[in-house]
């Protein structure tokens, strides 16, 4: 009895796979099965990242992770570069994360 994973997959697993001699079966994904599979996918390598034990292992899930956001990126039609001039133009213009800035309260517009 094969194991039964129903899950999303890096496109050169199956040829992985077929190298070892065992056999396989895989579906092409609809568009809407596609984009709720990278979700699924997303979470799933948060998760990973949330368990890591090393900066290597943390690491390894953050490459995962941004392989995902980068083909949800083309599912919302912008190509990786694109992304990372959306979020260089994001970070000059408001700043990015390096910094550990915590904002504790702003004063009210009433007051």
């Amino acid at each position: 009895m094969m194991p039964v994973y129903h899950k999303l997959v890096r496109d050169k697993i199956p040829s992985m796979i077929e190298r070892t001699g065992k056999a396989y079966t895989t579906s092409t994904l609809k568009i809407d099965e596609y984009k709720t599979e990278l979700l699924k996918k997303a979470n799933e390598e948060w998760e990973e990242y949330l368990e890591a034990n090393t900066n290597q292992e943390a690491v390894e899930e953050l490459a995962d992770l941004l392989e995902v956001i980068h083909a949800l990126a083309i599912m919302n039609g912008a190509t990786p570069e694109q992304l990372e001039q959306v979020r260089k133009k994001k970070a000059e213009q408001r700043g990015g994360f390096n910094n550990r800035v915590f904002l504790v309260e702003v004063e009210d517009d009433e007051g």
